[in-house]
């Protein structure tokens, strides 16, 4: 009878299990944990690059102890004083900053990629989806006028679901601000590369992803405009199953590079040897 009873200590302790394996959102395949962090979060059975946070992507792109983050004070405002059903928007703010430890969708600095100096700015969709807004489009802004003055490559990398509609007008505005700013260091040739992961769609990618010199998007990362859904019922017509994918774009020429996330900073890196050399 031993085998079936346990002493009551034991009994009333929690049993806590660590978790062994990663379920791939797209193909369902189970991965081992440790497998799938060595592959930075990329399924080894239908290539699927999962998202990723900013602090991630800075990890995964600029040399060790040498990024620094500038303007990050930058928040976003409530022009509006906007409010639903849910509550307001400033409450919703505050619980999004306590709950991402960010003050905005973008995290700016300056850095190194193999030794080369850059400025970046890399988007979370933790934050309100990424969205555009007016934190967001001054952050980006401010960090473009950095490169500028500094003359450093200035690299953006997009993951947004569109622009912020809690803050209106103001959030649009913030599409022709940051292309201002863009094309201020395309005037002084400096360069801009454009980095487009899952997803990059509405005001983001009708503004700043796809005025790059160089558009770098990761394999299936969605990149649109208006959802597949609307167009479709726009139109009257089915889309293509890869409609939207960086494949699809690649073939339309919107994309140059298709760029695997393990082979991202090496070819960064190239890219920024030719044009720094130039």
């Amino acid at each position: 009878m031993g085998w079936f009873t346990r002493k009551r200590k034991d009994a009333e302790q929690p049993e806590t299990k660590e978790e062994v394996f990663i379920q791939c959102p797209a193909c369902k395949a189970h991965i081992y944990k440790a497998e799938w962090e060595k592959n930075l979060e990329v399924c080894s059975h239908c290539n699927h690059h999962e998202r990723m946070t900013c602090w991630e992507r800075i990890d995964l792109l600029i040399d060790r102890g040498t990024f620094r983050e500038i303007n990050r004070r930058v928040t976003a405002s409530d022009p509006l004083k906007f409010a639903d059903a849910k509550g307001t928007y400033g409450e919703k703010i505050k619980e999004t900053r306590q709950k991402t430890g960010l003050n905005e969708s973008v995290v700016t600095g300056r850095g190194r990629i193999n030794g080369i100096r850059v400025v970046l700015a890399v988007m979370d969709f933790r934050f309100f989806g990424g969205s555009l807004a007016s934190g967001t489009g001054e952050k980006i802004y401010q960090a473009a006028a950095y490169a500028l003055k500094h003359r450093q490559p200035f690299i953006i990398v997009c993951a947004s679901g569109g622009a912020r509609m809690q803050e209106g007008i103001v959030s649009l505005m913030q599409m022709p601000k940051t292309c201002a700013a863009i094309a201020r260091l395309q005037q002084a040739r400096i360069p801009y590369f454009s980095i487009m992961t899952d997803p990059t769609t509405g005001g983001v990618s009708a503004s700043y992803a796809m005025v790059g010199d160089i558009h770098i998007a990761e394999p299936k990362a969605l990149i649109g405009f208006a959802g597949r859904r609307v167009i479709e019922e726009t139109i009257k017509q089915k889309l293509p199953d890869d409609f939207q994918t960086a494949e699809y774009l690649m073939e339309h020429g919107f994309v140059d590079l298709i760029v695997p996330r393990k082979e991202m900073k090496d070819t960064l890196h190239k890219l920024l040897k030719y044009c720094v050399a130039a």
